[in-house]
């Protein structure tokens, strides 16, 4: 789902909450507010905030966790095309076919994006990028090597091309990961029940309602943060590509 939207549902359901706080408020007798029960209700109201407020945070720490790794990915998979790139070289003009299908590849993942759904797919004549990584692989496989030198190129070249290829399917396995939404629905229904007590409580007046409405805004923040970042390769937070288009600069120099 788009971060965006969740953010903005989230807002919605905190908006409604705190509305139905304060219709409540209206209809209820004035024994119901009493002092003694003002204490009950901030006791309770403390409870659900501490919960939320640790639900929340972890949130956020798995969000921050999953961009780190995934900028980690990025840089990683850089490092490792413009090694497997030169290791091609010094081996000689015999990898000069693998070495432009290397390129390619670098070339479809900056056009198509990288993520899960992108990198597996296939359309017309452009095939899934685990295949042009295969290959290249069986391009290094088929060389004959003249040397002792050469082979133990071709082995370091196939060693490196097959962490490259795990860096594939790694991004393909943890891109099903995604948000715990089971966690998120609680953390709302928590919030709501939240903002429903600021509504019982609060007097109906426009200063009252202006730092409810920019309490509702900045959880809808958070949570569009959250939701953003746990799905690092796209959306508005989203990790740099810069790693890959410096490296294709790099790939195919003598």
């Amino acid at each position: 789902m788009d971060s965006l939207l969740v953010g903005g549902l989230v807002f919605v359901f905190l908006s409604t909450a705190t509305s139905t706080g304060l219709i409540v408020r209206a209809r209820l007798p004035n024994h119901h507010l009493n002092a003694e029960s003002r204490d009950v209700i901030r006791l309770a109201t403390a409870v659900v905030g501490t919960l939320s407020a640790l639900a929340l945070g972890l949130l956020i720490a798995s969000a921050k966790s999953s961009y780190d790794n995934a900028e980690v990915e990025m840089r990683t998979a850089a490092a490792r095309i413009l090694l497997l790139d030169r290791v091609m070289a010094q081996y000689g003009p015999e990898t000069d076919n693998a070495r432009q299908l290397l390129r390619e590849l670098i070339e479809k993942r900056l056009s198509r994006g990288w993520t899960a759904e992108t990198t597996d797919e296939t359309s017309g004549k452009a095939v899934g990028e685990y295949q042009d990584i295969e290959t290249v692989q069986s391009d290094l496989r088929s060389l004959a090597p003249k040397d002792a030198a050469q082979r133990a190129l071709q082995a370091r070249a196939l060693e490196v091309s097959g962490m490259v290829a795990e860096t594939h399917w790694l991004l393909v396995e943890s891109g099903k990961e995604g948000l715990p939404w089971a966690f998120l629905t609680v953390l709302v229904c928590w919030l709501s029940l939240l903002f429903a007590t600021f509504g019982l409580q609060a007097p109906a007046n426009p200063t009252v309602l202006s730092i409810l409405f920019v309490c509702a805004l900045s959880v809808a923040g958070a949570i569009f943060l959250v939701s953003d970042m746990a799905n690092p390769y796209v959306g508005l937070v989203h990790v740099s590509d810069a790693a890959l288009r410096s490296a294709i600069e790099r790939l195919g120099k003598p």
